[in-house]
């Protein structure tokens, strides 16, 4: 049963306004909301983590790898472009893949989004995967106007379960904020500039 401070949910309060920024541009999450708010606070905290890990920086340099790792900034940026689509219009809604994606032959290579990235342009990589967001905050925003977090997505796994629109921001937050680590590491090898 959805928690009843959920019940009408619109676009508007999903896109909360946003009333603390910290020194790097990201806003704060909430540090007493809502379940809803809480949620989402900590999903554009970590969003805003990896623009400001990539902010700056030319092809060259979001190409850049580290150690025995062929991840770079540019294929953290397409891939979380993928995840974003994947999660919120694939599972969520069981919609066809993005216009972006339906191209991709991922048999012949299951890692495209990361070895792809290394040739695009930054800021095809930055408007493409702000876009990926945009989408993914309508969607969630649609969803919340007929259930709440407890609503299932719609495309189940393979075993016949689905995750719950709940799962799925928290599963958001752990893709982002691993590969934010992954982003820090990146970006001290490029410029020496690290994270907190």
């Amino acid at each position: 049963m959805a928690p009843k401070l959920l019940a009408g949910v619109t676009a508007a309060r999903y896109r909360r306004s946003v009333t603390t920024i910290d020194d790097h541009g990201r806003p704060e999450p909430p540090v007493a909301a809502d379940e809803l708010d809480t949620l989402v606070g900590f999903l554009d905290y970590q969003r805003a983590t990896l623009r400001w890990r990539c902010e700056g920086l030319d092809a060259r340099q979001l190409a850049v790898t580290t150690a025995a790792s062929t991840m770079t900034l540019a294929g953290l940026l397409r891939h979380m472009s993928l995840v974003e689509d994947y999660w919120f219009s694939e599972r969520l809604w069981n919609h066809e893949p993005h216009a972006e994606w339906r191209a991709v032959d991922w048999d012949s290579d299951p890692d495209w989004d990361w070895h792809s990235a290394t040739t695009a342009a930054p800021e095809d990589l930055m408007t493409s995967w702000l876009a990926a967001q945009e989408r993914s905050r309508t969607l969630v925003a649609s969803a919340l106007t007929t259930g709440g977090l407890d609503q299932l997505a719609q495309r189940a796994w393979p075993n016949g379960s689905s995750p719950s629109l709940r799962w799925i921001l928290c599963h958001m937050i752990e893709e982002y904020a691993r590969h934010n680590g992954h982003a820090d590491l990146l970006r001290e090898v490029i410029d020496g500039v690290t994270g907190e």
